[in-house]
């Protein structure tokens, strides 16, 4: 470990790991990336947070951060170039992601179980999903990004969830009448940060090289 950089611990295809990259990447913030296997947590991650979830990041000086948009917003708060904590629109980017990670998560992880939730069908929980898409569809109506003609907070947070919430179908997902929102993904898919926070790595395993992430 290179003891001037902090140490996440990551894994690729997570959407809360996706948002916590992703701040790092427009902070410009360097980390130590650990990339994780799921199924094979490292004993390093488990010590400093049991609950075993990612992304988890462990700061040069022994603090732990272990939810993505504390990460996210630790990394911000450092260096924030493109000025996407906006204060002007905070309180509303903060309740918008609040119900992406409650309400909208909710539906997601029904909608691509499906098969774990038999109480409804795949189709009503997608359209229980669609709620939020409504939402975002209303907001990006009426510009680029979710606040504004700027990237914020807000479209790093709840991006990576939308993207899941596409890849279940992304054919029929596509045909939907939330053109905005489609459009705005595809911008977000093809942005170079995200695809630098989509690079793919090896495993990490105790005495591999530092990957230098973020710079």
């Amino acid at each position: 470990m290179n003891n001037k950089l902090g140490v996440l611990y990551s894994f690729r295809r997570c959407p809360y790991a996706m948002r916590a990259r992703l701040g790092l990447l427009f902070a410009g913030v360097s980390v130590d990336l650990r990339e994780v296997v799921l199924k094979n947590k490292p004993p390093q991650m488990l010590a400093i947070s049991p609950k075993g979830t990612v992304p988890v990041l462990q700061l040069a000086d022994g603090t732990v951060i272990e939810e993505s948009r504390d990460i996210m917003l630790w990394a911000l708060n450092q260096n924030d170039p493109q000025c996407l904590l906006d204060n002007t629109v905070g309180a509303q980017a903060k309740a918008l992601i609040d119900q992406n990670d409650t309400e909208f998560k909710y539906w997601l992880d029904r909608y691509k179980y499906a098969d774990r939730y038999p109480d409804m069908s795949q189709e009503a929980y997608r359209q229980k999903g669609e709620q939020f898409l409504r939402t975002l569809e209303a907001l990006l109506t009426q510009h680029p990004y979710l606040f504004g003609e700027r990237i914020g907070v807000a479209d790093i947070a709840i991006m990576p969830f939308v993207r899941q919430f596409a890849h279940v179908d992304r054919a029929l997902f596509y045909r939907l009448s939330y053109v905005h929102v489609q459009r705005w993904l595809r911008h977000w898919l093809e942005h170079p940060l995200f695809l630098q926070a989509m690079t793919k790595y090896t495993p990490w395993s105790e005495g591999d090289d530092a990957v230098v992430f973020g710079s």
